[in-house]
């Protein structure tokens, strides 16, 4: 193991109140100083902004409005690197502060800028501590409490394990703090096999994840052949047994079948403009073959989109089998063509097509530009 990304939520952080859990961050950045120590790379991925600016602003609860949401931010952010930079430099490490957004995942070229400023401050042996820039998102926290912004840092850098904090034991098979009967579930690998489990949207009064966000993330990074765990990260000893590779906590074994991070940032991180309905012919060249896909093979076209956007595929239900509309997502792929070009193409031939759209290449999604459901 050499490149461990650490993910703390604001439960960890502040405790309810907001108050900064002090004690905590101490024995976490011992931790960080110790792996750096023995050599490894460390990236902090860290919530608490908001909930320390609703500490220092007095407020009596979390915010609801977005533009409040943002200010408690914009409070609290900077006291909260300051925190971690002497917390760290008292350790003799130099930390950096990142902010980043959904649109820098989002966006390709922005995409590529992160890792390659990622990776350069991880060979000066600098720990980066990240956080949302909450003061500029659009959506209130886009991450999911920066859960889903974890795990695309643990693939910007090709990490080794993805560590998520939070302040119980792991995965169980129901809310522990509402059911005395719930069990930590020790080893998840096969999520489909998570449809029995209750996997809940609950958390800290001054939060904004919850367990769901976490085992999407776990999800995402374990597609990149990263191993990730969800421990509790308030209780001594349970992170340090994480890193030691014992079982603590829950785990997801890395999964054998690992993507690009190309189709990866597709799958998760680039947002969809529209949607193609495909016919039974297409979805089945598509799932069998790993084709692309053609514009003979649509059927219906959804939304508004422009060539470059990604599109979700979906496979066209015969009205003989349902409702005659649309099934089971097929994948998503980078569109060749703007919605209203595909609308004028769409159920016609290659020549056909050349013939009404002379530049216009032959696949409507090309299969390297495309990643399956």
């Amino acid at each position: 193991m050499k490149r461990v990304v650490i993910k703390l939520g604001s439960s960890i952080v502040a405790q309810d109140s907001g108050e900064l859990r002090e004690d905590v961050l101490q024995r976490i950045c011992d931790v960080v100083a110790s792996l750096h120590g023995e050599g490894k790379e460390v990236v902090i991925v860290s919530s608490g902004a908001i909930a320390h600016g609703v500490r220092i602003m007095g407020l009596t609860s979390r915010p609801g409005a977005v533009e409040e949401l943002q200010a408690a931010s914009a409070v609290g952010q900077g006291k909260l690197y300051r925190v971690y930079d002497e917390l760290l430099r008292e350790r003799e490490l130099i930390s950096a502060q990142l902010l980043l957004t959904f649109m820098d995942m989002s966006a390709r070229t922005n995409y590529l800028n992160a890792r390659q400023t990622l990776r350069k401050l991880l060979d000066w042996r600098v720990v980066p501590v990240i956080n949302e820039n909450d003061t500029t998102a659009t959506d209130e926290i886009s991450f999911g409490d920066n859960d889903f912004l974890a795990a695309q840092v643990a693939i910007l850098v090709a990490a080794d394990l993805l560590v998520l904090l939070t302040d119980i034991d792991g995965l169980h098979t129901a809310d522990p703090r509402h059911d005395p009967e719930a069990r930590l579930v020790h080893e998840v690998s096969d999520f489909e096999a998570l449809e029995g489990v209750e996997v809940g949207h609950s958390t800290s009064p001054l939060g904004s994840g919850g367990m769901r966000s976490k085992v999407v993330a776990a999800d995402m990074a374990t597609a990149a052949g990263i191993r990730a765990v969800i421990c509790n990260g308030v209780r001594v000893g349970a992170l340090e047994a994480v890193l030691a590779g014992h079982m603590e906590g829950t785990n997801f074994p890395p999964r054998a079948a690992r993507h690009s991070s190309f189709k990866l940032w597709l799958r998760y991180a680039k947002p969809s403009h529209g949607t193609l309905l495909v016919d039974g012919g297409a979805a089945r060249a598509l799932r069998e073959d790993g084709t692309s896909l053609l514009p003979v093979g649509i059927v219906e076209v959804l939304g508004s989109f422009d060539a470059g956007d990604a599109v979700e595929i979906v496979e066209r239900v015969p009205a003989e089998q349902g409702s005659g509309g649309a099934g089971a997502p097929l994948g998503k792929g980078i569109c060749n063509y703007s919605a209203e070009e595909l609308r004028r193409v769409m159920g016609l031939k290659s020549k056909a097509v050349q013939e009404i759209l002379p530049r216009a290449t032959e696949e409507a999604v090309h299969r390297d530009y495309l990643v399956l459901a």
